[in-house]
């Protein structure tokens, strides 16, 4: 029983956002930290990411019953009811924005709340209506970095928004390709996703090509900030590249298996990118 209610969590995505949202605390420091205070800025990040995951499947449930790929999920699978579901992802919600507000600051707070807003009441509802959800989803997905900044330093400045706008970049090569490879479970849930309302992947593989090239000069802003140094630029650029070859493979071959090799690349690139920050920090 507990393991469903895990599952519902999404703990690899969540542990990524953690991930991000450490990294955001990291430059966010400038004198002294404490070690609580980066404490209760995960957990609380963690509870309002579950909350937030939890909540989705409970919003989705008619649609992840569609899918081969989430039919077996807690909800759609019969394993958690809808109404327990709803009401575990308010707690998770709950708890973990209180804990936040309490334990941290508020503009932590707040901006967790944005995210979780953002992410359920304006992205889950518009992917039945608009390719233009991805974009949408693109804001809360970026706001980890944000939280922790705001966890650490109390407020934010170019340098948090520098890492906002790697993350932010960066997810639409990486959910550009998700969507393509399960763009057959996507149509029969009639969510409106890229590849699904152009079907002939042309549109889908420049977009990934774009934000692959626009990602090489987003990337290298810590170095101009002076948040990274020579290592970092030398190795996001490297980085770049190699996403940027991924992105031109899959335009000149519109194939499942150049859409899987996106996705490994950005499995790859965003990990070591941010261990090259956390190396290469003056």
């Amino acid at each position: 029983m507990i393991g469903n209610y895990l599952e519902l969590t999404k703990p690899r995505i969540t542990w990524l956002i953690l991930v991000s949202t450490a990294v955001g605390f990291y430059f966010g420091i400038h004198d002294s930290w404490s070690a609580w205070t980066l404490l209760h800025a995960l957990i609380g990040t963690g509870l309002l990411a579950s909350g937030t995951a939890a909540l989705n499947q409970w919003y989705e449930e008619a649609a992840d019953a569609k899918m081969i790929r989430t039919q077996k999920r807690p909800i759609p699978s019969g394993r958690v009811t809808s109404k327990q579901a709803l009401w575990f992802g308010l707690a998770l919600a709950a708890l973990g924005f209180a804990q936040l507000a309490v334990a941290v600051n508020w503009l932590t707070a707040l901006l967790g709340l944005f995210t979780l807003a953002t992410y359920l009441l304006l992205y889950t509802p518009l992917k039945q209506v608009t390719p233009h959800a991805t974009t949408v989803g693109s804001i809360p997905g970026a706001m980890p970095p944000l939280i922790g900044y705001a966890a650490a330093a109390g407020t934010l400045s170019w340098e948090a928004w520098a890492l906002y706008a790697i993350l932010f970049v960066w997810q639409f090569p990486h959910f550009y390709s998700i969507a393509w490879i399960y763009r057959d479970d996507y149509q029969r849930a009639g969510i409106r996703m890229l590849p699904v309302v152009e079907p002939d992947g042309e549109s889908t593989a420049r977009r990934i090509l774009l934000f692959a090239l626009l990602l090489i000069p987003v990337s290298l802003a810590p170095t101009w900030l002076a948040m990274t140094g020579r290592w970092y630029l030398v190795g996001a650029g490297a980085l770049g590249i190699y996403f940027l070859a991924a992105g031109v493979r899959v335009l000149h071959e519109r194939t499942l298996r150049r859409a899987r090799s996106v996705l490994l690349v950005s499995v790859v690139y965003l990990p070591a990118l941010y261990c090259l920050m956390l190396i290469d920090r003056p």
